[in-house]
């Protein structure tokens, strides 16, 4: 028993360890990092896909330089971030707010896929329960027929 759970509890500590190291605050950023990484959570008005901080667009550009003239002014975060929001709307977030619709759009595929896999689980569960058939003499004289 301890042989198989052994695995699991390797992968568990990997990845225990992956998060934390993630995770885990790094202490005080310069304002040049934390320009960055706020220009990192909008979206360029201008391109697809591309975040603030990744584009090259002129629009992209000024937000990068608003953004770095808000933070040298000593504004927080959630200010920069309200006031992208404020001039932009809404849709300049790469990742929609913790509430509301943004809770939806990203909870209900993650609420869908927690359900699938514990059908899943419950399915196999079952599955493996059942107890297996064994051929009666019926079925083998009648392979034995189709056979000859």
């Amino acid at each position: 028993m301890t042989r198989r759970l052994l695995p699991w509890l390797g992968l568990g500590l990997v990845v225990a360890v992956t998060l934390a190291v993630v995770l885990w605050p790094s202490g005080d950023r310069s304002d040049a990092t934390r320009a960055r990484a706020l220009a990192e959570e909008f979206r360029c008005p201008e391109c697809q896909g591309l975040s603030a901080a990744d584009s090259s667009a002129p629009t992209a550009r000024a937000m990068r330089a608003d953004i770095r003239d808000r933070v040298e002014a000593g504004q927080s975060d959630a200010e920069i971030r309200q006031a992208m929001v404020d001039r932009f709307g809404e849709s300049i977030l790469l990742r929609p707010e913790g509430g509301g619709l943004g809770l939806v759009v990203w909870g209900l595929p993650v609420a869908a896929l927690a359900l699938g896999g514990a059908g899943l689980a419950l399915a196999l569960r079952r599955w493996r329960r059942q107890p297996r058939l064994h051929p009666t003499e019926a079925d083998e004289a009648l392979v034995e027929q189709a056979r000859s």
